[in-house]
């Protein structure tokens, strides 16, 4: 009789167990359907961070994105800017995201003569219109100063640029931001020496710790050009760093500082800013790196 009872309730549980499988194979968990998915509770769908499309810009920055140089003598020329011109001849970076809206997306606060510590009152100016996108390129200015003694420590380049993106970022969260490397000075330099105009432009006063003396070659001159070649680097691997803090921020990856400026790229004015042609490979850099499915490594 034991043997029997035990028989009968294996033989229950195992008619419940299949019972149970025929159930739940032809319904969802939450009720309906499983063959026409009614009920079924779907995943939430995963919004990309960076949006590779953004319908505005504001540019902050110094006399590169003004287009110094570009144009004429010693003067702005913000129509030709990497970032916000509008010339055809460069098709800028907000030309290339905004097509026609670009004229009234855009906006260029960057300065001439600006460095890090002047980034957050432009950031400032630039939050008023709410860019949805502000491209960065500062850090030249910081270099190129009367001695190598004057350039600014590192250090305070750092605190300076956290600065400018926390007001950014005080007003505008989910504000994008690209941001380019500064160029390579020494690069500049051995370009623009070639120009016997160049050299008499760079005595007015450009960028004098690397231009100071442009055809001295002594180990004296040497050692100051690299000291401020070393500087620049180290402003680059700064902007690395503290862009890759921020889940919203693209550094270029050292594509501006290794971009190989040409003569053709260079201002003939002061053979040191980008000429039109050279606004017109920013561009390309920024926009390669803002429009990428993945930021560069």
């Amino acid at each position: 009789m034991r043997k029997q009872r035990r028989r009968r309730a294996r033989a229950l549980i195992g008619t419940v167990a299949a019972t149970t499988a025929l159930a739940l194979a032809g319904c969802g968990v939450l009720g309906g359907s499983s063959s026409q998915g009614e009920g079924r509770k779907q995943a939430p769908r995963s919004v990309p961070v960076w949006d590779r499309s953004p319908a505005s810009i504001a540019a902050v920055g110094d006399s590169i994105t003004r287009g110094f140089d570009a144009c004429t003598v010693l003067s702005d020329c913000p129509e030709v800017s990497w970032a916000t011109g509008t010339s055809d001849r460069v098709d800028s970076l907000a030309t290339r995201l905004l097509g026609r809206t670009a004229a009234d997306h855009s906006w260029n606060y960057a300065v001439t003569g600006a460095r890090m510590a002047d980034l957050s009152g432009q950031m400032a100016d630039a939050v008023r219109h709410r860019p949805q996108l502000v491209t960065v390129m500062a850090g030249a200015n910081d270099a190129c100063r009367r001695s190598v003694r004057a350039m600014t420590p590192v250090a305070d380049f750092r605190t300076q640029f956290e600065d400018a993106l926390h007001t950014l970022r005080t007003s505008l969260p989910k504000t994008q931001v690209y941001v380019s490397s500064v160029p390579n000075l020494k690069r500049l330099w051995s370009q623009g020496r070639t120009s016997p105009l160049g050299r008499q432009i760079w005595k007015l006063g450009i960028c004098p710790s690397m231009l100071g003396d442009a055809d001295d070659l002594t180990s004296a001159a040497t050692l100051r050009r690299d000291r401020v070649q070393q500087r620049v680097e180290d402003y680059n691997k700064v902007l690395a760093e503290v862009c890759a803090t921020d889940r919203r921020c693209r550094f270029d990856g050292g594509a501006v500082y290794a971009y190989r400026f040409g003569t053709d790229q260079l201002s003939h004015w002061d053979w040191f800013h980008p000429s039109t042609d050279g606004q017109s490979k920013l561009a390309a850099i920024a926009y390669r790196t803002i429009t990428a499915e993945n930021p560069v490594d």
